[in-house]
């Protein structure tokens, strides 16, 4: 049992070590691209919080957007995250088409105020508003 406890708490300790790796990598990307990307899932993650608490978001706006954040914590993925490059690629799909469904139901400066990231990112994944 100690053996047990012993490797779980190794992994564990891996795990976060690799974790706060992969967050000193990603603050020194040079502005870009990659720093977006790196950027973005964090982003989404905040403004599903933030649109899951506004009082203009409607039900089924809210109920996509929280399906999407629960796809991204989920350890189940349909590409397994220690891919290079396309292991985040679902969680990326899934969570810019919530947010492109959400787009059409909230208005569009209540989701601009809920993103936390770079303006012309969401507005780039919500498209041209509507007249």
């Amino acid at each position: 049992m100690r053996d047990w406890l012993l490797a779980l708490a190794t992994a564990i300790a891996l795990l976060l070590a690799s974790w706060a790796l992969l967050i000193l990598l990603a603050r020194r990307l040079p502005p870009g691209t990659l720093r977006d990307l790196a950027a973005f899932i964090p982003d989404c993650v905040t403004t599903v919080r933030r649109l899951r608490k506004d009082p203009r978001v409607p039900r089924r706006a809210k109920i996509a957007v929280l399906i999407a954040g629960l796809w991204v914590a989920s350890p189940i993925d349909l590409i397994p995250e220690f891919l290079p490059v396309i292991g985040p690629l679902d969680d990326i799909v899934v969570v810019a088409l919530a947010l492109r469904y959400a787009g059409r139901h909230v208005p569009r400066d209540v989701l601009l105020a809920a993103w936390p990231g770079e303006p012309r990112l969401i507005e780039r994944l919500l498209g041209q508003p509507s007249a």
